[in-house]
């Protein structure tokens, strides 16, 4: 009790101390299994390195980081090599990762390839297996932990986007060694006793592949894929997968996508049967309004007035038509008519009879042919005198 009593942080500063000038624990090498990896949006990585009895925090720098040529995933065996640090605000210590390497699969890592590669030979991962979920569900079931943000999330979705669904919330815990027998229970009996159920989200929200590992157990996937009612698998974040999630029959990224999946939204389909009603009511006094138009027109009254106008320019169009055919006949006329006379002067202009009327005669021969020229007859020949009028024989007294 001499000892003089230290505040936390001197007590901490020199632990540290200790560990940074400690030789071996300055340069460690440590063989694990990764759990809970996270990648931060600096690039640091942090996880925890575990084995059968025991886990160690370990910091893995952006720096780091980007020199491994490989991605750290849960489940994955490594070495690491670093040394020990001390956060002293936490009291917490880590490995400060310099370097990684891959020394095996993990254990849960390797039951989880095994149970995957059996219930895939035997078909529970077929997509012929899988049901449609109804466009209108009446209940549905989520099947997680009550206390969880997951079914907090699941049940404010829905009733945001549908308040005409029921919601039965089946608590179970989603975490544990009894996590899987109670999951698998509850499906189980939501298939016997509730009938009314259309679908069953079952799931929780993100962790390590030791919080999520109830949804790898081999008795979850069996009572998912003998379900009646279609299931939707909604475990861990976006890059979380379960062996529920490829037995079911919808994969969710996560809780809430689930139940935005599960029912449509009814504000939209509200929305939708509005504008239906209004173009059905619009088409609907579009044809009233035509059709009162057509009895409007068979009024007698209307009728005959119309009937009239119709009559008079009926009349008019045919008086224009005989006006305008009876202007295209004059036409023509006038023009063969004048075409007729140009024809009538050319043939009187070569007739004979013209230029016999102008003194000219036409001389024949005793057998009739035309005499052209005085040599053509000889004195004593006989010869015909036409005239304009009348014709008279002559003799030719000489040549």
């Amino acid at each position: 009790m001499g000892l003089k009593p230290v505040s936390v942080s001197q007590l901490n500063s020199y632990i540290k101390r200790i560990l940074q000038t400690d030789p071996i624990l300055g340069n460690v090498s440590v063989k694990g299994e990764i759990s809970n990896i996270k990648y931060h949006d600096s690039g640091h990585v942090y996880f925890s390195l575990k084995d059968e009895k025991s886990t160690i925090r370990c910091f893995l720098p952006s720096g780091n980081a980007d020199c491994v040529s490989f991605r750290l995933e849960d489940g994955m065996e490594v070495n690491v090599y670093g040394y020990l640090y001390l956060y002293e605000r936490g009291g917490s210590y880590s490995i400060n990762v310099k370097a990684i390497e891959e020394a095996g699969e993990g254990v849960l890592m390797a039951r989880f390839r095994e149970l995957k590669k059996k219930l895939e030979t035997e078909g529970l991962f077929d997509s012929s297996h899988r049901k449609p979920l109804p466009i209108f569900p009446h209940k549905i079931a989520v099947v997680t932990s009550a206390t969880g943000a997951a079914v907090r999330d699941i049940v404010k979705i829905i009733k945001n986007k549908n308040n005409y669904v029921d919601v039965l919330i089946y608590p179970v815990t989603v975490q544990g060694p009894a996590a899987a027998g109670e999951i698998a229970a509850a499906i189980d009996d939501i298939n016997i006793r509730f009938e009314d159920v259309d679908i069953i989200i079952t799931g929780r929200g993100g962790g390590s592949i030791e919080e999520l590992w109830a949804f790898n157990e081999e008795n979850v996937a069996r009572s998912i894929y003998n379900s009646r009612i279609p299931v939707i698998s909604a475990v861990g974040h976006e890059t979380d997968f379960t062996i529920a999630d490829f037995v079911a029959d919808r994969r969710a990224e996560t809780p809430t996508a689930a139940a935005d999946m599960a029912v449509p939204d009814t504000n939209e389909l509200a929305d939708y049967i509005s504008r239906l009603n209004r173009e059905i009511t619009h088409s609907i006094r579009l044809k009233v309004q035509q059709s009162e138009n057509m009895l409007n027109l068979m009024k007698p009254e209307l009728f005959k007035s119309q009937l009239k106008s119709r009559i008079v320019m009926a009349q008019m169009k045919c008086d224009s038509i005989y006006h305008s055919m009876k202007s295209g006949i004059d036409a023509s006329i006038a023009e063969y008519t004048n075409r007729v006379e140009v024809i009538g002067e050319i043939i009187n202009s070569s007739n004979p009879q013209l230029i016999l009327s102008r003194g000219y005669a036409i001389v024949k021969d005793s057998a009739g042919n035309i005499v052209k020229n005085s040599t053509e007859v000889s004195a004593g020949d006989k010869i015909d005198i036409s005239f304009a009028e009348g014709s008279t024989k002559a003799k030719v007294l000489s040549e």
